[in-house]
């Protein structure tokens, strides 16, 4: 997306804001990243609620990096309930929620950022440190829910939350690195995808969505045990990730391989943060 023809000028804090909710909501609107590769969640939920979010926040005057940090408060609220409180059909439901908030919030920072001009180098920084914090922490917490509440975190399973936390962490330095390495340079990047993204695509890649993962958490609790349709459900999530990563290995490879060799110019170009987690 072309960040000059969405350029707004900021407003101080508290400030009336130019046109209110409804002109916010229809300008960020207008305003949408391309959906090219982002799962299904990110591209059809997650992303229209934090358009809804991002409006909210403009019309409170809330900055970008308020955002940041009002979904950083969700989503380690939701970890620390997880690991903390012996899981229950309501415990899965105030996980789930929690997360998806805190999923919500997240795009709703990087599109208020884009309706008041750019997200800055600063805000960048802390989504990403957010995103790297809470992307192992929750599947370590779904380690330590299942040593303190389930058999199963006494045995061979308990390897499962913990290699998932692995393949996590390495599909999200796969999009940080290759993104770094084709801004550094520019002169081999393509012009950009023109044309729709096939929705047939985004449901294809709907097993590595965070998304999809934070609504999972729906089915956490039976009585007061981790549920079977939990550990299934989240086995299978594993299982899929590992396939993706396998995927995003080869592709990124060979991505990196076709760029030019040398030095990275001196100065990086500015642009809007990148979607941690999946494209929002």
């Amino acid at each position: 997306m072309n960040q000059a023809s969405t350029a707004r000028p900021a407003r101080p804090l508290g400030a009336a804001p130019a046109g209110g909710y409804r002109t916010a909501l229809a300008r960020l609107a207008a305003a949408q990243k391309p959906p090219h590769g982002a799962p299904a969640y990110s591209r059809f939920v997650n992303r229209r609620a934090g358009r809804y979010l991002a409006a909210a926040a403009y019309v409170a005057g809330l900055t970008p990096n308020q955002v940041t940090a009002i979904s950083g408060l969700f989503t380690f609220g939701g970890i620390a309930v997880l690991a903390a409180v012996r899981p229950s059909a309501l415990t899965g439901v105030v996980v789930a929620v929690l997360l998806a908030a805190g999923y919500a919030l997240d795009s709703a920072d990087r599109q208020h950022a884009r309706q008041l001009g750019g997200g800055s180098p600063a805000g960048e920084w802390l989504d990403h440190v957010l995103d790297s914090a809470k992307i192992p922490m929750l599947h370590l917490a779904v380690a330590v829910c299942y040593y303190r509440f389930s058999s199963l975190g006494r045995g061979a399973f308990l390897l499962v939350p913990l290699g998932f936390a692995v393949v996590a962490v390495v599909v999200f330095a796969i999009m940080i690195i290759s993104d770094l390495l084709r801004r550094t340079r520019p002169a081999a990047n393509p012009a950009g995808r023109a044309g729709p993204a096939p929705v047939w695509r985004s449901l294809l890649v709907v097993p590595s969505d965070y998304g999809l993962l934070c609504v999972s958490f729906v089915l956490l609790g039976a009585g007061a045990a981790v549920s079977g349709a939990f550990t299934v459900v989240y086995a299978g999530l594993a299982a899929a990730n590992l396939l993706y990563l396998t995927g995003a290995l080869v592709r990124g490879y060979r991505a990196m391989a076709a760029l030019p060799r040398g030095s990275r110019p001196a100065a990086m170009p500015r642009r809007t943060p990148a979607v941690p987690g999946g494209p929002r």
